[in-house]
């Protein structure tokens, strides 16, 4: 099978074809999408088959952990526990280059949750398509940077790359370039805040 290769405006992407993409995520398709650190894999949060595949294109082992990419700071609220500090964070840093540990809610299904410590990394991305995307489906997308294992790095614009994505993946939305520079992460589940990954989201004012 190969995948279908739809190129969306960067600044306007097309109704026409999120709708599209969003039906095919709902059918079981794993995507390549932008985001506003760089491209990642994405697929419906209920769709375990579909996270499987995640797996297999990363080479992951059943115990790695994948993001939940929600539109806002309500959907987050849905499927993890977030009091009045780490909201506040939260609020000044999204939408933003940003992975927050936070603790998992019943509502998040447990194979997302971490097995032991039952936390979910969560974002909220800065890039125009990756916004419309989430709006257009109305839920969260279980997502990971979209790195193959023998590269050095994850991918920065998906032509380069045409080939391969091609046969990995479902569908491949192409917004252009958008860099190579992984999400900072914060862990906040611990009661404070621990920086875990310095990336592209400034963490100057936090102190740390």
């Amino acid at each position: 099978m190969t995948a279908q290769w739809l190129e969306l405006h960067p600044q306007n992407p097309q109704k026409r074809l999120l709708t599209q993409a969003a039906e095919r995520l709902r059918e079981g398709a794993v995507i390549a999408w932008p985001t506003d650190s760089c491209y990642a894999l994405g697929c419906h949060l209920d769709d375990r088959e579909a996270a499987e595949r995640l797996r297999r294109i990363r080479d992951f082992d059943r115990h790695h952990q994948f993001t939940l990419v929600c539109r806002d700071l309500s959907e987050i609220a849905t499927y993890a526990r977030v009091d009045n500090q780490q909201f506040r964070l939260l609020k000044s840093l999204t939408p933003g280059p940003y992975t927050f540990i936070l603790e998992a809610t019943k509502e998040l299904p447990k194979r997302i949750a971490h097995e032991k410590r039952k936390t979910v990394g969560i974002r909220v991305p800065e890039h125009v398509v990756a916004q419309a995307l989430l709006e257009t489906l109305g839920e969260p997308l279980i997502s990971c940077t979209l790195q193959f294992p023998d590269e050095d790095g994850p991918v920065s614009d998906p032509q380069d790359f045409r080939q391969r994505l091609m046969r990995e993946v479902d569908l491949v939305l192409d917004a252009g370039n958008c860099g190579t520079e992984p999400t900072t992460v914060l862990d906040l589940s611990g009661g404070g805040v621990q920086l875990m990954r310095q990336g592209k989201g400034d963490t100057s004012r936090l102190g740390l």
